[in-house]
């Protein structure tokens, strides 16, 4: 590439090589900017991208749901990819269901969608329409605890108690899936939740005492 003419060194006004070659970056530099200003003058307002405009109920592409959580018929507008645990936790404040690994490994979000346990960290909001929802807050009547829950507190199933919500909501299921004939049975169909704090002995005896008390009509 020929050079512009005050780039060449002049050796009879005593210019140095380092002041050439430092000359040499700045029309280069120059001729690197221009180019995508060049190309840039073709591109029109209209072609710009936008960001989504917001509308009345949030940002557009969210969507509406109606969700029947603890028998309550709850009405949301999020975005489609919000998980069941966060509509739950950050949207309805429901925050008996706990966030542990987010991952689906460690059971702490465990809740019921029509009797049957899921992990909501797992399950997507608008995926639970039309479906009973159960959370740990819907478990007990009033002031009466539900059975599982009075037997964790007789047996000690718990110690930080992080878990618990999860484990509660789990042992419901695993009693009424008639996965209680045995203490293997019953680790067998447990293992999905896990006690950072190794309560499962007591956890086992609780659902044993629980199971024995809803078999026998004591809810």
């Amino acid at each position: 590439m020929e050079l512009p003419a005050d780039c060449e060194p002049d050796r009879q006004e005593g210019s140095s090589r380092r002041e050439f070659i430092r000359r040499l970056a700045a029309v280069s530099a120059g001729l690197t900017v221009a180019a995508p200003l060049g190309r840039g003058a073709a591109v029109t307002q209209e072609s710009l991208p936008k960001s989504p405009p917001a509308t009345a109920d949030g940002p557009q592409g969210w969507t509406e749901i109606n969700l029947t959580v603890n028998g309550n018929s709850e009405r949301l507008v999020v975005d489609p990819r919000v998980t069941l645990l966060d509509a739950l936790r950050d949207r309805l404040e429901l925050i008996g269901t706990k966030k542990g690994c987010d991952r689906g490994a460690c059971g702490a979000c465990t809740v019921h969608l029509d009797g049957r346990r899921v992990l909501s960290c797992l399950t997507l909001a608008v995926m639970a329409q039309g479906k009973e929802i159960t959370t740990i807050e819907g478990l007990a009547k009033a002031d009466q605890l539900h059975p599982v829950q009075a037997a964790f507190i007789e047996c000690d199933g718990f110690q930080c108690g992080y878990c618990t919500p999860g484990q509660i909501m789990s042992a419901v299921a695993c009693i009424n899936e008639g996965h209680t004939s045995s203490d293997l049975e019953i680790r067998e169909f447990m293992s999905g939740n896990l006690c950072r704090c190794g309560a499962y002995p007591n956890i086992v005896d609780a659902i044993k005492v629980a199971a024995a008390k809803m078999k026998g009509g004591v809810n």
